[in-house]
């Protein structure tokens, strides 16, 4: 399969447990750098998680480690840019693996996943930005989407995600993104009813409209 193949494959993995998803990616990753795959968008949630990328140091986790074993909570350090988040059920997580040069590099893909969460966010009515402003996107002082990449040879892992009704406490026990006293949203919080699943429809819609390019969506069983 060439790389140069315009369609972008969508996936709904649903809830997913978080080194099985980053072995995933990365195995990914190298059969579409090869052009053995098309370029992927994964949707899905993660169980209870706090991930530190190569800016992340443990003192933005504000529990102990027996603290977060009781509460079920893991820990991961891993290879996206930025510091440390959240991710579990309720927010919806979009691995992005896709060609970065064909995008038009790293600062324009960046562009395109606020973009994507901007669009998507504005079909539930909801108006947010994200000029002047910290990478990601904000619904006035409050925070609903992040992003966080990973680009080796030519292509992205890692991505974005969007907060449609997580327990936005878990957010209360982190420095998200390094920002002291940022404030964090989602959907539900702003009075939007809407599934992850069905948001995740949405998301893929807005990438492939941020990006020009077609989402074809396949099933899971054909990752593995």
């Amino acid at each position: 399969m060439s790389n140069k193949h315009k369609d972008i494959r969508a996936i709904w993995l649903g809830p997913s447990d978080f080194m099985e998803t980053w072995t995933l990616q990365k195995r990914l990753a190298v059969q579409i750098t090869e052009g053995l795959e098309p370029e992927t968008l994964l949707l899905l949630e993660h169980n209870n998680v706090y991930t530190l990328g190569r800016r992340g140091t443990t003192d933005d986790i504000l529990l102990s480690s027996k603290k977060l074993r009781d509460m079920g909570i893991e820990v991961h350090h891993i290879d996206r840019g930025g510091q440390v988040t959240y991710h579990g059920p309720g927010q919806l997580v979009a691995y992005t693996i896709l060609n970065v040069k064909n995008i038009g590099g790293p600062l324009r893909l960046i562009c395109a996943l606020q973009e994507t969460m901007l669009d998507a966010l504005s079909k539930f009515g909801i108006s947010a930005n994200c000029a002047n402003r910290p990478t990601g996107v904000w619904v006035e002082d409050s925070k609903i989407g992040a992003i966080g990449l990973r680009v080796s040879k030519g292509y992205s892992t890692h991505g974005f995600a969007l907060n449609v009704s997580p327990d936005l406490k878990l957010f209360d026990h982190i420095i998200p993104c390094g920002m002291t006293g940022a404030k964090v949203t989602s959907l539900e919080e702003l009075s939007v009813d809407v599934s992850v699943t069905t948001f995740a429809k949405t998301v893929a819609d807005s990438l492939g409209k941020s990006l020009k390019r077609n989402i074809f969506w396949a099933e899971q069983r054909k990752l593995y």
